[in-house]
């Protein structure tokens, strides 16, 4: 059975006097070297400078070892490994200067460029994968997918590293490969519970849908909308909006309650119109700005209800589309959510929704009134933010983010006084 510390290279080896504790100071040295270089034998490359130490018996070790001139205490030394690999001959045949090391440290060394040559390895094995699974996929398949590109956007995803932490990487790739196969042309639309034969919950959560929507290049978008530009119907009673202080047209709701509309009833929602042309809705990311101000409201028994709708984070198509629809009856829009990542792209897409919506404590004065102190790393581009031109820089500069519960106390303020406000700059 092979050595766990150095694949055998010790076999019929006296190893005894090369481990006394006079020589370690020299195995450690070299063992440094071996991880840096990744080369776990040590028989040749450049020579390797130590410092010789104080100890009389350490140098008097060494001596055999290292050849040359006798050694002086504190000395740097070129130890050639060519040379120390043929003295290490006398104690065992296939001994290295990187065997003898392993030993005296009691680990193996270069394990992490081992693991780099391992994972690129397992690396080339999901790029042939691909390769050879894209090339029998259906027609428009392939054009979603672009099997000349896929490896390099998956690996810029994160994808192959988190496949290469999977349990089973092929198995969970053959999965995704295999529903992307069954993904219905331009025109048809299919159930997405009837993509995994016999599991219609497959794709509910998880990593196999995430990979799905990750080839297919749909993984930028909010989970429902990928879904509905590979032509897969989510069901349409889950999620949607959680809202207060505002109905669809005819609905009879008890004042100051809290419902939700689910994307079916989003799909051709049609509002009750705004009692005056002044009226505002708050649009939020979170639930706990819509709590909040609720409570408020049922605690100061007020008879002016807040009117707050929240997308409890990243707002589907459909879910801006009937945010939108608002200022079509007449409703004056406020939106806002984190300033982080994810926060201004929720931005950007209900604005587009709802061009007429302002944002909502959403500038430069608002984030750096409630910025903390830390450190964090937030990707922006210069254009993530088109309503304010100063926020991405400031944003850039603290580099941490802050959330809608940081300016809760003027949040509520404003949605009690009915309009939005802001710092000023």
């Amino acid at each position: 059975m092979s050595c766990a510390l150095c694949e055998g290279a010790c076999d019929g080896a006296d190893l005894a006097p090369l481990l006394s504790p006079e020589l370690a100071w020299l195995w450690k040295a070299l063992a440094a070297v071996a991880d840096r270089r990744g080369d776990e034998s040590l028989t040749s490359g450049p020579a390797v400078t130590v410092t010789v130490p104080a100890e009389p018996v350490q140098r008097a070790a060494a001596a055999g070892l290292i050849d040359g001139r006798p050694l002086e205490p504190g000395q740097s030394r070129r130890v050639r490994l060519e040379r120390l690999t043929a003295a290490l001959a006398t104690r065992g045949p296939r001994l290295t200067p990187g065997a003898v090391a392993a030993h005296a440290c009691n680990r193996r060394l270069a394990a992490n460029a081992r693991r780099r040559t391992q994972q690129a390895v397992a690396a080339d094995r999901i790029r042939a994968q691909l390769e050879s699974a894209a090339a029998g996929l259906p027609a428009h398949v392939r054009d979603l997918v672009g099997p000349e590109t896929v490896f390099t956007r998956l690996r810029t995803l994160g994808w192959v590293t988190r496949l290469l932490n999977a349990p089973d990487p092929a198995e969970l790739l053959s999965q995704a490969l295999h529903v992307a196969a069954r993904l219905p042309p331009p025109g048809r639309r299919i159930d997405r519970r009837l993509l995994v034969s016999g599991n219609p919950h497959a794709l509910d959560t998880g990593a196999l849908p995430a990979l799905v929507l990750a080839l297919t290049g749909s993984s930028g978008t909010p989970v429902r909308s990928g879904w509905a530009r590979l032509g897969v119907d989510c069901d349409d009673l889950l999620g949607g909006l959680i809202i207060t202080g505002v109905t669809p047209r005819g609905w009879r709701v008890p004042p100051g309650a809290t419902f939700t509309l689910p994307p079916r009833e989003l799909a051709h929602i049609d509002w009750e119109p705004a009692e005056t042309t002044d009226t505002w809705v708050f649009v939020t990311e979170n639930p706990s700005v819509l709590a909040a101000a609720s409570t408020q409201a049922l605690a100061r028994d007020s008879l002016v209800r807040p009117r707050v709708i929240c997308t409890a984070g990243t707002p589907s198509q459909r879910e801006c589309e009937a945010i939108g629809a608002l200022a079509d009856t007449g409703w004056n829009i406020a939106v806002r959510a984190d300033f982080d990542q994810a926060g201004l792209a929720h931005m950007r897409a209900l604005l587009a929704a709802a061009p007429s919506a302002v944002a909502w404590r959403m500038g430069a004065a608002d984030y750096l009134a409630a910025v903390p102190e830390g450190s964090d790393v937030l990707h922006l581009q210069g254009s993530d933010a088109p309503w304010d031109d100063h926020l991405v820089p400031v944003m850039r500069k603290h580099s941490v983010p802050v959330y809608e519960e940081d300016l809760l106390p003027a949040l509520l303020a404003d949605i009690t006084a009915g309009a939005p406000g802001s710092c000023a700059l």
